[in-house]
């Protein structure tokens, strides 16, 4: 007996055996038993979804002479029986892939005229109907708006997006969708059933998965398998016969990752490489591993895993391991390694610094400091030299950098009430201390942002008093707070460089410098003029924020002032001097 291919072997005959477009079905259904026939029907969707099957069990089921009662074909009748053995004169395939031209859709345009002969429809499916050329879409526009009562076009094709917006007009538009992993792993388990042979879940799962989606791919995948492994498929012999990498070396690589063993990590890399497994399929792989475990965080989003469901409950455990921090950064890394992977010339090293960069970010717990400075360059969140500008120019860490009389302060975390009556309360220290910001933390504008959302939030006080403010008073009140947050040298260097003069009820602060100006984020805006009122007895302050163009005759220490003070002061930036083996010119 001839062997038959199974994706024909078993191709439905039914809607009910139609796999993965249940609504869809139903709809072609509904519109049969309710004699709701339109003349066009666009099928459109992936490949291997069903499109040409469904459009077969729609025309045969049009013409069916004894329906069942849930709008099923009977398979019996003479119009059933012919559509089965071939010969059926009311259904009609014309191939656009090979049939194109503006003589084959006048061809088909003449057959049209030709009323049918048993039954009560002439059904026309052209398949890949964005194949035909344009002079072919406007010769067919006139017969497929207006064709006779009998006649019913059903156009597939797996790219809309290609035929022609008139065309589109005159067509009921079906979208087919992708099989779900779990359809396909049924469809598949039912199928090994029929013929006799022994598999597992999750066997099926790896043909599923190869498929993308396709049942007509599912189907020669699982024949190309079963002509390799026989009649037992295992799931070692299931991804050995199609080069696979097993699901295990990316939960192991994922859990060494989330560890920081880096050289757990390359050791596992050099044994995947072993197999023969391509490093960039690996990194890959390894992309959409770490988004299924990113995924299988929340019970939201688990949902969206096409996996099997064993494999879903792996996902969950791995995700209970990692934070969303380190997927998110390890994330980005595996697609950036990915993308570059062929350019690159040296490609494991490429994978392997991509690996060794994922693993710095799982370690959260180290900080920069004078005995690791090679994280400045391995940090993927710190570009050094983007930052290399502020680090000249952040002297004001130091020391102030501008002398000048009319300067104001940094924020103390003050928090004032009122009583019963309204009038303005003693300001009280919070429990919890400002965190002092550490010279090795002060890498560029985004380590910077991250000290001051460590800042306390504290709103501004209500107060009924509107008390008249002097720039003296102001000026006053500025020095005390300043006293106060002398170890925040952040903050106290911003507003003590800061040129501050009052217009009526607005306070206007002239910050030097734009690291200055970024570092005044909302959070110590809202603070510091919380501060502001309730020292001075005003609720109705405003404050305005500018970068201060300076005067000839303001004096600002030079670009090697601040160098020499910044290599004096930070021993961390002295050892990075010395590393790039720089020299003070003076």
């Amino acid at each position: 007996m001839d062997f038959i291919v199974s994706a024909r072997k078993y191709r439905p005959q039914t809607f009910q055996s139609v796999v993965g477009q249940k609504s869809l079905t139903s709809t072609l259904k509904n519109a049969i038993q309710t004699d709701r026939l339109a003349s066009a029907y666009l099928f459109c969707g992936p490949r291997g979804c069903g499109k040409t099957t469904c459009a077969r069990i729609f025309a045969k089921t049009i013409n069916c002479e004894n329906r069942t009662a849930d709008g099923e074909s009977c398979g019996e009748c003479e119009s059933c029986r012919a559509f089965a053995e071939g010969r059926s004169m009311n259904i009609h395939e014309l191939d656009a892939a090979s049939n194109n031209s503006v003589d084959d859709i006048r061809g088909l345009i003449e057959k049209v005229m030709v009323p049918p002969q048993i039954g009560t429809k002439s059904v026309y499916i052209i398949d890949e109907v964005h194949m035909l050329s344009t002079q072919a879409f406007n010769a067919f526009l006139k017969t497929l708006e207006e064709p006779p009562k009998y006649a019913i076009f059903i156009l597939a094709t797996t790219e809309k997006h290609k035929v022609l917006p008139t065309i589109l007009s005159r067509c009921q538009i079906y979208d087919f969708q992708r099989m779900t992993m779990q359809d396909t792993i049924d469809h598949l388990m039912g199928i090994a059933e029929k013929e006799g042979i022994s598999a597992v879940p999750e066997a099926m799962a790896v043909i599923a998965q190869k498929a993308d989606g396709g049942m007509r791919d599912a189907l020669s995948i699982f024949d190309q398998v079963v002509a390799c492994c026989g009649n037992e498929l295992t799931y070692d012999r299931v991804i050995a016969n199609l080069g696979i990498l097993a699901d295990e070396y990316f939960f192991k690589m994922t859990a060494a990752l989330s560890r920081a063993e880096y050289k757990n990590a390359v050791v596992l890399l050099d044994e995947v490489l072993r197999t023969g497994y391509d490093a960039g399929n690996f990194m890959s792989g390894l992309s959409l591993h770490l988004r299924n475990v990113l995924m299988a965080k929340d019970s939201k989003t688990v949902e969206l895993l096409d996996v099997s469901q064993n494999l879903k409950q792996e996902y969950q455990e791995q995700a209970q391991e990692c934070s969303e921090s380190f997927l998110y950064k390890a994330l980005r890394l595996a697609n950036d390694c990915d993308l570059n992977y062929r350019q690159a010339k040296n490609k494991r090293l490429l994978v392997e610094l991509a690996l060794i960069r994922i693993c710095r970010t799982a370690d959260e717990k180290k900080k920069l400091n004078d005995e690791e400075l090679e994280y400045l360059w391995d940090d993927p969140d710190i570009d050094l030299w983007a930052d290399f500008e502020i680090l000249f120019r952040i002297k004001s860490v130091i020391t102030p950098v501008v002398n000048n009389s009319t300067t104001g302060a940094a924020v103390q975390n003050m928090v004032a009430a009122t009583d019963g009556s309204g009038s303005m309360a003693t300001a009280a220290t919070p429990s919890k201390p400002l965190k002092t910001i550490k010279q090795g933390e002060i890498i560029g504008t985004r380590l910077v942002q991250e000290q001051v959302s460590q800042v306390q939030v504290v709103s501004a006080v209500q107060v009924t008093e509107r008390e008249a403010v002097t720039q003296e008073k102001l000026m006053s009140v500025i020095k005390e707070m300043l006293e106060k947050i002398r170890d925040q040298k952040l903050f106290y260097a911003a507003i003590n460089n800061a040129v501050i003069t009052l217009d009526e009820e607005v306070i206007n602060i002239g910050v030097i410098s734009k690291a200055d100006l970024q570092m005044l984020s909302p959070t110590f805006k809202e603070w510091f003029k919380g501060g502001l009122r309730a020292g001075l007895h005003n609720s109705y302050l405003e404050i305005s924020y500018f970068r201060q163009e300076l005067s000839d005759d303001t004096k600002v220490q030079t670009e090697s002032e601040l160098l020499k003070d910044l290599l004096n002061d930070s021993p961390l930036f002295k050892k990075l001097f010395d590393a790039l083996e720089l020299e003070l010119d003076m």
